[in-house]
């Protein structure tokens, strides 16, 4: 891994995975949800779909249980650099 997920790279993500356009600025937000840019769970399954294909390793079944990015990139940067 070359360093965390940023709010960047999940909006990219997000895009190509599941068609939702969203601004990385407005998802740092606290309190910001991924229903409120129309994310929904297969589309978040896409985007662990995605990550495990591109790193080669399998993140843990709460990743996917994420309601806000911000919930998401701490759960997911914290799994994929601890390696577990």
């Amino acid at each position: 891994m070359n360093g965390p997920l940023t709010y960047e790279e999940l909006a990219a993500l997000m895009k190509t995975c599941a068609g939702v356009t969203a601004d990385p600025e407005r998802m740092s937000l606290p309190g910001s949800t991924f229903e409120e840019f129309g994310l929904d769970s297969l589309g978040l399954l896409g985007i662990v779909s995605e990550l495990e294909r591109r790193y080669q390793f399998p993140l843990g079944a709460d990743v996917d249980q994420c309601k806000t990015p911000r919930e998401f990139l701490e759960t997911t940067n914290s799994q994929l650099t601890s390696g577990v």
